[in-house]
């Protein structure tokens, strides 16, 4: 070989999977074709036109008339990293309400701010409870800030937002979601909720590949960074001047990734002509058709009734099952994927998520197929066709009842 020729690659082609994980969720054909369209100029009128729609788009999937829609260039962490480098200050008090990995993240991000962080943490596998942050709220003259995770993606807990929001009115504070599991998947109403700022990912309930954090900030959220006494730590996610670029100004801040925006235009166009009811029931009816399954195989459900979450389905490990012969049997022999636990829960939960374009019914339906023919393998011993027949049962109920 040549010193000029390219290595032998070891490596296959990218194999085709079918994604029931965390994330990224598969992605649709119509939105990976849009992202191969030509390259246009970030400042071209016409890309400006596109931009507008996404704004627009976003709008009915925040639910929200008057908050500033736009999305991020970067996963969604950037979209958490965003608000909190932009809403918080150095000695800013804020309240975080913990109770799984991603709000702990969070409380990192908002330490490195500068800014007096109380972190609340609960039980996870259950939701926040409002009246712990109720507690703390008094015990301060002035908080800045609350925050809580909508959708805890290591948990599958759907986290009730009512309360919470409603202390956030109460005592004054800016209130911040995250929404990275949740949005389009879940109901997300920023202005019923009195959301100030709320972040999501492109590539979970979305069904675009990951690189893009839709978000939505309210007008008192941007006043209250353009009132800072100090500009933000960190330029390139600075709200302000990112909302400059997606507003009517047009203000050239970094170079958008026109790709990303336009497959993220195209899976936001898919969930529209869907409906966002019919997408958050698609959600619905398939995660019980998973649960029916996996409980007729006898496996353990994590979350217990009314706050289980849709997207994410995390059962218990049996015990004496090895979690990653489980996980690599799947994907090698089926293509399909699954994810481990995290934090408190690794090594003892599987997580299965069905999201965007990954919640179909034949995937449901698929992997517990593949479930009946590997966990014998592993020990665990299952009544083969149980799992298949109570998913397709509860399927079926659900269709009769539309």
């Amino acid at each position: 070989m040549t010193r000029n020729a390219l290595p032998e690659s070891t490596m296959p082609m990218v194999p085709p999977r079918v994604l029931l994980g965390p994330g990224p969720s598969n992605a649709s054909p119509r939105v990976l074709q849009a992202m191969m369209a030509p390259m246009i100029g970030y400042l071209d009128p016409d890309f400006m036109e596109i931009v507008e729609e996404v704004s627009h788009l976003l709008k009915i999937v925040f639910t929200t008339e008057e908050a500033i829609t736009m999305a991020i260039a970067g996963t969604g962490s950037a979209g958490m990293e965003a608000g909190v480098s932009s809403l918080l200050e150095p000695g800013d008090t804020a309240i975080l309400g913990v109770c799984g990995f991603f709000g702990e993240r969070m409380y990192d991000m908002a330490q490195r701010v500068g800014a007096n962080v109380v972190i609340l943490r609960s039980e996870w596998g259950k939701p926040f409870p409002a009246e712990m942050m109720e507690a703390e709220l008094k015990r301060h003259k002035q908080v800045k800030l609350i925050a809580t995770v909508h959708a805890e993606t290591s948990t599958g807990v759907q986290q009730p937002l009512g309360d919470i929001s409603r202390l956030a009115k109460q005592y004054g504070t800016l209130f911040m979601v995250d929404a990275v599991t949740s949005l389009g998947g879940t109901k997300v109403t920023v202005d019923a909720e009195g959301i100030d700022y709320c972040y999501s990912a492109s590539q979970k309930c979305l069904g675009c590949p990951p690189g893009m954090s839709p978000v939505a900030l309210s007008q008192r959220g941007r006043q209250a960074i353009k009132n800072r006494k100090q500009k933000p730590a960190s330029w390139y996610l600075d709200l302000d001047l990112i909302a400059r670029y997606w507003g009517p100004e047009r203000t050239y801040h970094h170079t958008a990734p026109v790709s990303m925006i336009l497959g993220l235009r195209e899976a936001l166009r898919m969930l529209v002509e869907e409906g966002v009811d019919n997408r958050i029931a698609r959600h619905k009816r398939n995660a019980a058709a998973l649960r029916a399954g996996v409980q007729a195989l006898g496996l353990k459900l994590v979350v217990p009734e009314p706050h289980r979450l849709d997207q994410i389905t995390p059962l218990w490990i049996p015990q004496g099952v090895d979690d990653g012969k489980v996980r690599n049997a799947l994907l090698r022999e089926y293509n399909i994927e699954i994810g481990r636990g995290l934090g408190q829960f690794s090594g003892k939960v599987w997580r299965i998520g069905l999201m965007g374009e990954s919640s179909k019914s034949e995937y449901v339906l698929a992997l517990l197929s593949a479930l009946e023919n590997i966990l014998p393998r592993c020990g665990y011993e299952v009544p083969v066709g149980a799992g298949v027949s109570a998913a397709s049962a509860s399927l079926a109920a659900a269709a009769g009842a539309r």
